[in-house]
């Protein structure tokens, strides 16, 4: 059963139609006892960091997550803001994060004299995957996702780092530590390699 966390922010209700287009199983949990029977974790998220964890916080989920993914080892996908809130801190906020994976979040900083870069880093563009990862089965370097963010991860350990993003040099746009998956990108709006990256993770 994939728990597709609601802490009011992402658009969960994408996630759940594409599972339940591939009949396979999920649950929207909105509280920690909606976890109870979670074998694989979704956590989606857009905006701010400080802002999203303050959410996940209110929510009443933190502890039980905490226990899920650090010790029972349960996978989880983060997902764009979902993603960023894995790592320690954020140069965007002062709220500690999850810390799931070692490592921080940057603000993208970008030549002054920059004709076709902007920020946020928004639409489409192709990710090159590291090594052989069983998110991006059946995948390749021509496999294109759809980026909206201002910020990235960087890991602190770069054998967590799964997926590179060039925008004006590369970036860290997957990463995996354990259990723990995470993505930039917004694997909803993706079409079929948004479709199949998320398959994978379920079979994961």
């Amino acid at each position: 059963m994939i728990a597709i966390i609601d802490y009011g922010l992402g658009n969960v209700r994408a996630f759940a139609n594409v599972y339940h287009n591939l009949n396979i199983p999920v649950i929207i949990a909105k509280e920690g006892k909606d976890l109870h029977e979670a074998t694989k974790i979704l956590l989606p998220g857009v905006g701010a960091f400080d802002y999203a964890m303050q959410r996940l916080n209110d929510s009443g989920m933190h502890e039980t997550l905490d226990d899920l993914v650090l010790n029972k080892s349960i996978p989880v996908l983060g997902i764009c803001v979902g993603m960023q809130i894995l790592a320690k801190k954020s140069e965007e906020g002062v709220l500690p994060g999850l810390g799931w994976i070692n490592g921080e979040v940057k603000k993208f900083i970008l030549p002054s004299n920059s004709t076709t870069m902007r920020i946020p880093h928004m639409g489409w563009n192709t990710i090159q995957p590291l090594h052989s990862n069983g998110l991006f089965k059946g995948m390749d370097n021509e496999s294109r996702f759809y980026f909206l963010h201002s910020y990235y991860f960087k890991c602190s350990n770069p054998s967590d780092a799964i997926a590179t993003t060039n925008y004006d040099g590369e970036f860290e746009s997957a990463v995996n530590s354990n259990n723990v998956y995470g993505v930039q990108f917004h694997p909803e709006k993706s079409h079929q390699w948004g479709i199949r990256l998320l398959e994978n993770f379920a079979k994961l």
